[in-house]
């Protein structure tokens, strides 16, 4: 039985997955296509992916990909601990530009559940922190993004601030500038009640 928690953000969720502990240690199922979909979570994964961050301050993001090639993503740590967050870039909805956060860690085993058209970043809380997330789409280098994560229409609270960062993820843009040069595609649709 999976424990689904909504966030601030629609769409967004923590995952709690069941864990069966004994002497050995414990066991718990990561993914379970069945097990979402009982939870009305409907998404076809195609890829995994693996980071490893050395240095507690390390700042991932904020990274999306645009359609046609944008990614949900299910997201969870396996070594260490991080701050995992999720902003709406959805134009026209009405939580664009706000964010979310969880601390996702291999102790307490939740995930962190992004839809497409939100940017995912994550702030790396200890040393030697180990990332694993699906994706419901391939890598594709031509509509990859990124937003500048200190940008103040977003307004990220950090616990600290981050020390190690890519050049790339030093010189982003804000998510204005991104707006201004027509830059983000996704838009939000409102979902109608079927009578």
């Amino acid at each position: 039985m999976l424990n689904i928690i909504e966030t601030e953000l629609s769409g967004v969720k923590i995952i709690e997955p069941e864990v069966f502990g004994d002497s050995r240690g414990w066991f718990m199922e990561s993914w379970s296509q069945h097990k979402f979909e009982a939870g009305l979570i409907y998404i076809d994964f195609v890829q995994d992916n693996h980071s490893f961050s050395a240095q507690k301050g390390t700042f991932r993001g904020l990274h999306y990909q645009l359609n046609p090639m944008a990614q949900a993503k299910l997201v969870r740590c396996t070594r260490g601990e991080l701050l995992d967050i999720a902003v709406d870039i959805r134009k026209g909805s009405p939580q664009f530009g706000k964010w979310t956060s969880v601390i996702l860690s291999a102790d307490n085993k939740r995930q962190l559940l992004i839809p497409r058209g939100f940017a995912h970043g994550f702030l790396t809380l200890t040393d030697n922190v180990e990332v694993q997330y699906k994706a419901d789409n391939y890598y594709a280098p031509k509509c990859d993004g990124n937003i500048l994560w200190s940008d103040p229409q977003i307004g990220l609270q950090l616990p600290f601030e981050p020390t190690i960062l890519s050049d790339k993820d030093k010189n982003a843009p804000t998510l204005q500038e991104r707006m201004d040069r027509d830059e983000i595609n996704f838009v939000f649709e409102q979902r109608g009640t079927l009578l």
